[in-house]
């Protein structure tokens, strides 16, 4: 049994049993509509979380079983002295070869954010026979980019002395900081949402992660590379966060030989949910 908790989704049945024809007509086999997808959250959340993590995609559980991870120290999963991308993705090979988990033959879809879209990328690597598909959002690998000189200019500032978190603040200090003090909206401080803070605080820095692309690109694994447009993200948002993660977007479409799509805002899957499930509809069948 893997060693996370996996939230299930699996609206089947109430659908007619997702063999409903496609857009071309075909009726889908029911080998491909029991394919699953297995969804990775990124920090603040989890993943059935509505408003950083996936509860938006939910509707596409008509089709096929979601398998939504609970990072280690968010949702449902254990505690853990400190959040890693390397455990995260034995975590994500776990959940793909367990049984109970009835992924089957053939593997899973894997649908990463941020930090979660770089713990699917190394577990692609690793185990890219039980990976159908990646399909990334706004992936956070910022050292598979660091030719670019936006990301550089990150690498370069995180490197010689990122900011630690001073001594004595809290959680909800530090999730008003990162969302007001950047001109979003600030969550309601639950319980459940200042447990996934504090994990986020502990989290191993995403720039000390190793990307195996060469693996993943000679893996050839079917690629979507999923970005907003930040055109209305708060402006010190956009220039610190948003300008990296396009660059990595558009550098990760380019090495993997993927697909890039761009919907407007600056956190594609819960913004424009609409339009990022048409996307993994289309990229999936």
């Amino acid at each position: 049994m893997a060693a996370v908790h996996v939230t299930v989704w699996d609206d089947r049945d109430r659908v007619g049993g997702g063999r409903a024809p496609t857009a071309s007509g075909a009726p889908v086999t029911p080998a491909a509509a029991a394919a699953p997808a297995l969804f990775i959250h990124n920090i603040f959340t989890w993943g059935s979380d509505s408003m950083y993590g996936f509860a938006g995609q939910r509707p596409l559980a008509d089709s096929r079983r979601l398998l939504l991870i609970d990072r280690r120290g968010y949702g449902d999963s254990p505690d853990t002295a400190r959040s890693d991308f390397d455990v995260d993705a034995e975590d994500i090979v776990e959940v793909l070869g367990d049984g109970a988990s009835d992924v089957g033959l053939g593997g899973a879809h894997l649908v990463g954010h941020g930090n979660g879209a770089v713990a699917a990328l190394i577990a692609a690597a690793r185990r890219p026979d039980l990976v159908r598909s990646l399909a990334l959002i706004q992936p956070s690998a910022f050292t598979a980019a660091a030719h670019h000189p936006v990301v550089a200019d990150l690498l370069d500032r995180v490197r010689d002395g990122a900011p630690s978190i001073p001594d004595g603040v809290t959680p909800e200090q530090y999730l008003r900081a990162s969302t007001e003090g950047l001109g979003m909206a600030v969550p309601e401080p639950t319980s459940r949402r200042l447990r996934a803070v504090a994990t986020s605080m502990r989290e191993r820095p995403i720039w000390e992660a190793e990307i195996p692309l060469e693996v993943v690109r000679g893996a050839a694994l079917p690629t979507l590379v999923i970005c907003g447009t930040w055109e209305r993200a708060p402006a010190a948002y956009r220039e610190h966060v948003g300008l990296p993660l396009m660059a990595v977007a558009e550098s990760l479409t380019d090495s993997l030989g993927g697909l890039l799509l761009r919907v407007p805002g600056y956190y594609p899957h819960t913004q424009e949910p609409a339009a990022v499930n048409a996307a993994l509809r289309e990229f999936w069948d």
